[in-house]
């Protein structure tokens, strides 16, 4: 089994990135600007995913010294997946539906009480062809759940959500989904610092 193994001390270097065949150059900064927040804070990041598939965790992991940062990405794909493993609770689901700000929130939640780290992303969504649920194609939710600052109060982490309707075909839509998302994750993760 190949692990891959980072240097710690690269975790304390400055902002070095190099440039990686076939990495859309619109994803570069804010993928970019994800590394360097999670870099310089020592937080530790995991994601959800469902309609992006994996794309996310695939974009964070372009870039060379993810590993100080990136717990695991979990791809959620079914809703016994959401339920099993990130603990969607069903009434959930079956109040609000997959698509769904309720369930978004919730994965994040879920993601990040299962892999232990202090901030998730989510992304849950119809990218089409076909309405889901009586849902427009193109609907996507997206959440991002963080721990309490310290002195905070209670014990429940601070989620928040974002609902977009994107008009593209479905693959322009994944892509589209994962750097919105990773865009809402760096502006709620710097509002949390």
């Amino acid at each position: 089994m190949n692990m891959e193994k980072e240097d710690p001390s690269a975790c304390l270097h400055g902002d070095v990135f190099l440039f990686s065949a076939g990495f859309p150059d619109d994803a570069l900064d804010v993928v970019a600007g994800v590394h360097s927040f999670f870099k310089k804070t020592g937080l530790k990041l995991s994601v959800a995913e469902s309609c992006t598939g994996g794309l996310i965790g695939h974009y964070i992991t372009q870039l060379p010294g993810a590993s100080c940062f990136f717990e695991a990405g979990v791809i959620s794909y079914s809703e016994r997946a959401k339920e099993k493993v990130l603990h969607v609770p069903e009434e959930v689901v079956r109040a609000s539906g997959l698509v769904s700000e309720e369930t978004a929130r919730e994965m994040a939640r879920g993601a990040m009480e299962l892999l232990g780290s202090d901030f998730a992303l989510s992304t849950t969504g119809n990218l089409g062809p076909d309405a889901l649920e009586g849902k427009a194609v193109g609907l996507v939710y997206v959440g991002v759940c963080s721990k309490r600052r310290a002195g905070d109060p209670g014990q429940k982490p601070v989620c928040q959500t974002k609902k977009m309707l994107l008009k593209g075909g479905r693959d322009e839509n994944k892509k589209e989904a994962a750097l919105e998302a990773l865009r809402f994750l760096l502006e709620q993760a710097r509002n949390r610092s």
